[in-house]
């Protein structure tokens, strides 16, 4: 099995920044908590790939959300990840049926719809970032490349590839964000736009076994470069028994008493790794009897 990581490199004219992830065993871990469907699987996993990349440009310890809200049969797609390389996430339908364009390739953009992506960062400030943009083509990485440009500044290319075999199994995921730094010569910008044209598919390049080294060398043909970072990625839940605990302690007194009325055993099931807590109706007992009373 080989190991999910990415790259961050910089040419040495300091021009161009790039991250490049190869996703693929993570995403099969998404599919497998959730059970997705393939345009679901697709349409998470790119959702993921693009998270990862875009949590290990923060600072240490913090956290980033994407947020994908659309009018199609998907619904939503949530995504958190962080600097480690740690990252979670959830589609509100993944049982969808299965769409294929007039290709006869995976129709996300039409699973997703019209709506709009949500970015949300923790900077360490007393209020996140947040950056919103309408959804230009639901295809995931057209829609946050229109974002870096829009609402950050950034010029930028994101590729994204899932490859989902027959057996609604993950076959290769990976992607990248490119990006030009506010000095890129326009001799930089052409031959970047050169090589991009060149990029057929980042899924089947990975299918074909292309490292996240020799996709770099493909995006940056024409110019030097240096790897700075290299990471393991995963998908990795923060999601306990003790949270799910806090999770109910917060639920109202009427909530907690129709609880426990109605079961004598609940199971609390994990949005983003489908991971089920159960908890016994002594220990919703006990969660009512030390909440605070609401007062009248």
């Amino acid at each position: 099995m080989k190991k999910d990581y990415l790259i961050r490199a910089m040419t040495i004219n300091k021009e161009i920044r790039v991250l490049v992830a190869r996703s693929t065993e993570l995403v099969k871990q998404a599919q497998q908590a959730h059970q997705t469907t393939p345009v679901a699987t697709a349409a998470l996993g790119r959702t993921l790939t693009a998270g990862v990349l875009m949590g290990s440009m923060l600072k240490s310890g913090k956290e980033i959300s994407l947020a994908i809200s659309g009018d199609g049969p998907l619904q939503r797609i949530v995504v958190h990840a962080n600097q480690y390389g740690e990252v979670r996430g959830y589609v509100t339908n993944p049982q969808i049926e299965l769409l294929e364009n007039e290709l006869g390739k995976l129709d996300v953009a039409r699973a997703i719809g019209q709506g709009s992506l949500t970015i949300k960062k923790d900077l360490g400030l007393k209020d996140p970032y947040q950056g919103s943009v309408p959804l230009v083509s639901g295809e995931i990485g057209d829609d946050l490349t229109y974002y870096f440009t829009k609402s950050e500044q950034t010029p930028s290319a994101v590729g994204l590839g899932i490859l989902v075999n027959p057996d609604c199994s993950v076959k290769a995921a990976g992607g990248f964000i490119i990006q030009l730094m506010p000095e890129a010569a326009e001799e930089t910008i052409t031959q970047l736009e050169e090589n991009l044209a060149e990029i057929d598919s980042v899924s089947k390049l990975i299918g074909q076994g292309l490292s996240p080294e020799k996709l770099l060398e493909k995006l940056l043909v024409g110019f030097e470069f240096k790897i700075l970072t290299e990471r393991e990625i995963e998908f990795k839940c923060i999601c306990s028994q003790r949270r799910m605990k806090r999770l109910v302690s917060s639920l109202g007194e009427e909530d907690l008493r129709e609880i426990i009325e109605e079961d004598e055993q609940v199971e609390i099931k994990c949005h983003f790794c489908n991971q089920g807590y159960q908890f016994s109706k002594e220990e919703f007992e006990d969660i009512l009897a030390t909440n605070p009373k609401e007062e009248n």
